[in-house]
């Protein structure tokens, strides 16, 4: 989490606040999440029928790319100094725009939508993730990921 007065933080509103490391999305990676979800659909897990298939490979589940995203986009939230606890609210809207084939390297790109006190010591921040793939000009993702943290009193500066 990146830490901004709280007097700054409505000036980022609008504004890319972080862009990730690229992240490689293999196929034991893949193969590990059809395991933990029991989702073994062929075009995630069969090598051989999927390079048949429309994408000539296996690709990520949609799941899987967007459970990255306590991953590939911690760096994307933003809130005051502090925060002592930081606790996933959920999503607004997650859209699966472009498959992505194994092997393919993943960045999240994250734009600060809304910061909102709901109680004292409690904010909401609403972000926009896009899921970008290397070399590619349509994201794998969009999401509206919402995180609720908590300061205590003494403190917020």
């Amino acid at each position: 989490m990146k830490t901004v007065a709280l007097e700054e933080i409505a000036d980022l509103i609008g504004q890319v606040v972080d862009t990730s490391e690229w992240f490689e999305i293999d196929q034991a990676r893949v193969d590990a999440f059809a395991d933990a979800t029991g989702d073994h659909q062929w075009i995630h897990v069969d090598k051989e029928a999927a390079a048949s298939g429309p994408f000539g490979t296996t690709i990520a589940h949609g799941f899987l790319t967007l459970s990255l995203l306590p991953t590939l986009a911690a760096g994307g939230t933003v809130g005051p100094p502090g925060v002592g606890m930081v606790i996933n609210y959920g999503t607004n809207k997650v859209r699966f725009l472009s498959p992505v084939k194994t092997g393919s390297r993943v960045r999240a790109v994250s734009v600060l939508k809304d910061f909102a006190e709901r109680a004292p010591g409690q904010y909401l921040a609403t972000t926009e993730i896009t899921i970008e793939i290397e070399g590619e000009g349509k994201p794998a993702m969009v999401a509206e990921s919402l995180m609720l943290m908590f300061t205590t009193p003494e403190e917020e500066a």
